[in-house]
């Protein structure tokens, strides 16, 4: 089962957050050999999202992954309520959703 983290994006800031997956037992998962692929979109349904950048840290022994927005991407995003996701996928072909949550995106005041 997922972790539910709910998170919050500055409309037209950039926007990162690391996150850290535990095995079973609590321990930090080796993500050797993993992909990840994290999206958000404005609903369960909808049929467009945008793509986190997803990046392992170096160590991938510390079961972090750094997902982030760049300040267009944020901008582009209407403020409001959205649903996300991070899924990682082993070398077996093996998916498995481990974080989810809501997104909100507040709106921003200052534009160029």
């Amino acid at each position: 089962m997922a972790t539910v983290s709910n998170i919050f994006i500055d409309q037209g800031a950039t926007f990162t957050t690391t996150v850290t997956i535990n095995d079973s037992t609590g321990s930090a998962l080796d993500l050797t050999g993993y992909t990840a692929l994290a999206q958000i979109r404005k609903t369960y349904a909808s049929t467009t999202s945008t793509s986190f950048t997803s990046t392992f840290a170096t160590d991938r022994t510390t079961g972090q992954i750094t997902i982030s927005l760049t300040n267009t991407q944020t901008a582009s995003l209407d403020s409001g309520r959205y649903v996300y996701d991070v899924l990682i996928t082993d070398s077996s072909d093996v998916k498995t959703r481990v974080v989810e949550g809501i997104a909100t995106v507040n709106p921003s005041v200052s534009r160029s």
